[in-house]
């Protein structure tokens, strides 16, 4: 056995070859660790990701759906419900509400969030409400800003 740079290293005159010493495998079990690491912030970042877009294209569904069933609402509130459900379909989202209060029409939109592996996981939803109707005239005249 001789030493060089301060470790014990043995020659195996059969393969010719100098062994160092024994690490473990320490090199290979890092590195899986970092690779499991970064596979792990990238799995989170696209669950991150698809529940975000989800979010928003609920809240745009429930926007166009509540708009539609407002513009519809002259023609009774079935006509306007229906525009709702019909834009909501458009929009690959589900209509969970309709209401209708005076000239006002409230909507309740979900969105399932298409996540990564949502089978093993448990795919979410996205929520969102809308209100759509006539601005409300303010009462006596709008005070002047000196």
């Amino acid at each position: 056995m001789r030493q060089v740079n301060g470790c014990h290293s043995e020659f195996d005159a059969a393969s010719g070859r100098h062994h160092g010493p024994d690490d473990g495998g320490f090199a290979t079990v890092w590195t899986a660790g970092a690779v499991l690491a970064l596979l792990s912030v990238f799995a989170m970042v696209m669950y991150v990701g698809a529940a975000t877009h989800a979010r928003h294209r609920a809240a745009a569904a429930a926007d166009l759906a509540a708009l539609g069933a407002a513009a519809r609402l002259s023609h009774g509130t079935e006509h306007a419900c229906e525009t709702a459900v019909l834009v909501t379909r458009r929009m690959v989202a589900d209509l969970h509400s309709c209401q209708v209060r005076g000239w006002d029409v409230l909507v309740t939109v979900e969105v399932a969030a298409r996540l990564p592996l949502s089978g093993l996981a448990g795919a979410g939803a996205a929520t969102a409400r809308a209100r759509a109707g006539p601005a409300e005239a303010r009462a006596g005249p709008v005070a002047a800003v000196r």
